[in-house]
């Protein structure tokens, strides 16, 4: 037990910026295996994002509760996984080898595409979560967390079907990016299962498919131009997937309401 608490307290420090115990650390060992906690994470993000928009929207119109909440989303991560979407529209907007795309990936400035991608990503979610909210707020909280949950184990799949294209020690997720174990696999696919059943509705699980036919399409754009994927790769599909999951939500929604 002790051993697993410490596993989660290392994806909590690696994915969020949530203080942990000091007697945690980026250890090798316990990063690998903390890749089974990421899709609990999403449950952490996402239900904290969820409680904002909701718990001001009977204080503030909708769109106002929306960008807090993204507000929030993007405290509690750093803004981790959206650092990588920009990194890889500039990377693969800006490059045509695989030597120049992981070079321009590295680079810790922002360049057009990275802040162009960026924007309109902020816009979609912004436009699709006001959508949702004014259709019904709780089937919004849900579809939040929802797609928190889902686009993280999403990337877990990428992992675990495919290969990291790096060969050099930079990466800043290389301990994580080895091949996940089954074990480690199928116990982040459970955290999914109790995000679907919060909406007591078969239609939901749906979602799973265009979630995961992009996830495909994405897996083989980044081996077709790089050979695999890095950590930059992971968060941009986290980003693209969280969307996917959101745009589901919203024509289910409607369907339903």
């Amino acid at each position: 037990m002790k051993n697993e608490i410490r596993i989660f307290f290392t994806a909590l420090m690696f994915y969020t910026r949530i203080p942990c115990p000091q007697w945690v650390d980026h250890s090798e060992e316990y990063l690998n295996k903390a890749t089974r906690y990421f899709p609990f994470i999403g449950w952490i993000v996402g239900t904290a994002t969820a409680a904002v928009a909701y718990g001001l929207h009977f204080i503030f119109p909708v769109s106002i509760c929306i960008i807090f909440s993204l507000i929030t989303s993007v405290l509690l991560t750093g803004a981790f996984h959206e650092d990588g979407f920009a990194d890889v529209c500039d990377g693969f907007g800006g490059g045509w080898t695989k030597e120049k795309i992981l070079d321009i990936m590295k680079d810790s400035r922002i360049g057009a595409y990275g802040v162009v991608g960026l924007a309109l990503l902020f816009f979609f979610k912004i436009f699709l979560l006001i959508e949702l909210m004014n259709i019904n707020v709780w089937f919004c909280v849900k579809a939040i967390i929802l797609a928190h949950v889902l686009s993280r184990f999403t990337t877990v799949t990428i992992i675990y079907t495919h290969s990291y294209c790096r060969d050099d020690a930079t990466s800043k997720i290389k301990p994580i990016a080895k091949k996940l174990s089954d074990k480690n696999f199928w116990i982040s696919a459970l955290w999914i299962i109790p995000a679907f059943l919060l909406f007591q509705n078969a239609w939901i699980f749906l979602a799973f498919i265009p979630v995961y036919v992009m996830k495909i399409y994405l897996a083989k754009y980044f081996t077709k131009w790089i050979g695999g994927y890095t950590g930059d790769c992971l968060g941009a599909t986290q980003q693209v997937t969280e969307i996917i999951t959101l745009l589901y939500c919203l024509g289910l929604c409607k369907f339903i309401y």
